[in-house]
């Protein structure tokens, strides 16, 4: 019989994907949550778009009439029957809908591509199946088509103690995971980067060409080239690149992002993980690392490969944090990272073409009191001539926000030679700039979030939308009466509305749309509508999609836990009139997982999700008290068979009898 042992994330990896730590950001610059405070404290609370109860203990007579009118109104824009909230070791749909694994951990994506076996896994056979911890879904069409394209999905990191066989063991009630092989290391080499892979809906399923044309992998391992101010620059050169321009693999590809062209955006988020070794306090790049937390040493890689060394190559480090973006019909074409668009621990890209024809690009940086991003290119998308607009992500002006206390925000241009951006500050370049977006940003003023990770504009209402996950090293004297927000560990979600609405504008105004976590704890003063039920609310918001009809779905990471007694999910939030701040859950994962890449196709009929990191916890996640490790899982799902570990997996969500999902 197994002994189970209660543990609390001592895999590294695991604690890498927490985001635990209290951030590296030592700047005086405020945060969001004390403007918040202050805005708030000045106009009342209940005030504007922000007049939404709080769901207490008990609810007043008066708010219960107005919610009755409310839905007499028909004001949701959603209709389906909510998923009941719950932990268990599979997952669930809204009645009326059917979610069917399309990808796994393993799955072939070629004709040659070997028959997965978890207890015989190679870097071989890895690099030709789908790779491990899916995170961004992306879809770009074949002629058009919402039946018939090109699946492109990011695979962030690994877990080994639920990959590999043999590696965690038990003695004297601790729990302990031996050292990697360098077998196993070049296997979880294999299984980052991303997939790119053609799928055909037919007879209502979706299912993999596995012939087709566009099929690839990318991988820790793949050529990728450095463009843009950066490419060639001193501080990105290495012993095994003089000429700093070819960058071996791309790892940690959180979210990412489709662009009005179709190619594939891959955006590096915790890359200080993968580098150990240490700089002398005197070394050029010492501060630089710092700022953003290199070397952690969660992976292994430097055991067997220096340039995972800072010590043997200390300039390797400057080479990872860029958006990649990648040309999907051209198999063979090398992925470009994009300096241009700053180096920061990137949860995603999101873009959308501006009124002038600029595309404007949105960027959070997932670290706790680290900021929001925006880029807007200096040339204009043609939609007429795909081949002018691979060059338009090396050109362009980033920018980073600053929130102001009366509902106003500015875009700060990151830019060499403005403000405190110079040669005296230790900027001699827009190279200098770039390698260090997050001091420059720092300088500048920008405002402290709290975790800013997926940012979505909404081209139907024109807003925007910043899911900010949960800062639990916000401290009692950063916030106020107003704002109760100490220990942030729901989380909140941003609207943002551009000046003269042009998402490429300097300025605009925001609001918090919602405040996140379970509206019957007075004290976590969260702000959903009172038709939210006890199901719908949520808490860490994480990634999001807008839908063909302009509607919000967000995706959480970290309710897995007994304080919720809830697993992540897919949430429908209403964003306009009376059914402002109400939120249905859709869909939730089994134990363990979190939620991502959500994606509607131009159609409404599908949607796409990424379960990611199923089966990763026991004793936080479900109360099992036991550790989940490859012998003793707290699930295995999709397959739910012996010999079979839990595995990653994308799913297709599709209406029981066709027809658009939540209409």
């Amino acid at each position: 019989m197994t002994e189970h042992i209660s543990q609390k994330q001592i895999f590294p990896t695991s604690q890498l994907e927490d985001a635990d730590g209290d951030g590296h950001n030592r700047s005086d610059n405020p945060t969001m949550g004390e403007i918040i405070g202050r805005r708030f404290s000045r106009r009342g609370f209940l005030q504007g778009s922000l007049a939404v109860s709080a769901i207490a203990a008990t609810v007043s007579p008066i708010a219960l009439l107005s919610a009755q009118k409310a839905r007499a109104a028909g004001g949701s824009a959603f209709s389906f029957t909510e998923v009941e909230a719950g932990v268990d070791a599979d997952h669930h749909v809204a009645a009326g809908y059917d979610a069917d694994i399309l990808l796994r951990w393993g799955d072939a994506l070629f004709s040659d591509s070997p028959v997965f076996d978890p207890k015989k896994q190679s870097a071989a056979a890895q690099s030709r199946q789908f790779g491990y911890n899916n995170d961004y879904v992306g879809y770009i069409p074949i002629d058009g088509s919402s039946q018939h394209g090109i699946l492109v999905v990011n695979h962030e990191y690994t877990n080994p103690h639920l990959m590999f066989p043999g590696l965690v063991t038990i003695a004297d009630g601790k729990i302990k995971q031996a050292p990697l092989t360098k077998q196993q290391v070049d296997i979880e080499m294999a299984a980052h980067g991303g997939t790119i892979v053609e799928i055909r809906k037919a007879d209502g399923k979706w299912q993999v060409v596995p012939h087709g044309k566009y099929n690839r992998r990318i991988t820790s391992v793949t050529e990728t080239e450095l463009t843009g101010p950066v490419a060639g620059h001193e501080r990105v050169k290495t012993s095994a690149d003089p000429t700093g321009t070819k960058v071996i693999g791309t790892f940690n590809n959180c979210a990412g992002g489709v662009t009005p062209w179709g190619t594939y955006i891959m955006a590096e988020e915790n890359f200080h993980g993968y580098f150990s070794g240490k700089l002398p306090d005197d070394h050029k790049e010492a501060a630089n690392y710092k700022r953003y937390g290199v070397p952690e040493g969660a992976y292994e890689w430097a055991n067997f490969y220096d340039r995972f060394n800072v010590a043997k190559e200390p300039n390797e480090p400057n080479r990872f944090g860029w958006i990649v973006e990648v040309d999907v019909l051209d198999p063979t074409s090398t992925p470009k990272k994009r300096s241009a668009l700053g180096r920061t621990k990137h949860e995603g890209a999101a873009s959308i073409v501006d009124k002038d024809g600029r595309v404007v690009f949105y960027l959070g940086d997932d670290e706790r009191f680290d900021y929001v991003y925006k880029f807007v290119t200096s040339g204009t998308y043609s939609a007429n001539d795909r081949a002018a607009n691979m060059t338009l992500l090396d050109e362009g002006t980033l920018y980073v926000a600053k929130f102001a206390e009366g509902g106003t925000l500015q875009w700060l241009p990151v830019v060499h030679g403005q403000g405190p951006l110079k040669a005296e500050n230790g900027f001699a370049s827009q190279a200098d700039v770039l390698i260090e977006t997050r001091r420059a940003a720092d300088l500048l003023g920008a405002t402290k979030m709290d975790r800013p990770e997926d940012i979505e504009p909404n081209a139907v209402n024109g807003k925007v939308y910043v899911m900010l996950t949960n800062n639990t090293k916000r401290k009692p004297e950063q916030v106020d009466a107003a704002n109760p927000r100490a220990d942030n560990a729901f989380g909140h979600i941003i609207e943002i509305t551009e000046d003269g609405g042009a998402f490429g504008a300097t300025s605009g105004k925001w609001e918090v749309l919602l405040k996140c976590g379970d509206p019957a704890v007075a004290d976590v003063g969260a702000s959903f509508s009172t038709e939210t039920t006890k199901n719908g609310w949520f808490g860490m918001p994480d990634n999001c999609c807008i839908d063909a009809a302009g509607r919000l779905w967000v995706a959480t990471d970290g309710n897995n836990n007994k304080a919720t007694g809830r697993t992540d999910g897919l949430f429908a939030v209403d964003t306009e009139g009376d059914a402002r701040a109400t939120s249905k859950l859709f869909y939730r994962v089994p134990v363990g997982a979190e939620l991502c890449g959500p994606l509607f196709l131009p159609d409404d009929e599908t949607a796409f999700v990424a379960v990611q990191h199923p089966g990763d916890g026991g004793d936080d996640w479900s109360g099992h008290g036991r550790a989940s490790y490859y012998e003793d899982l707290s699930t295995r799902w999709p397959d739910f068979k012996d010999d079979m570990p839990v595995r990653p997996a994308v799913v297709a969500i599709t209406k029981v009898g066709g027809g658009k999902i939540a209409v």
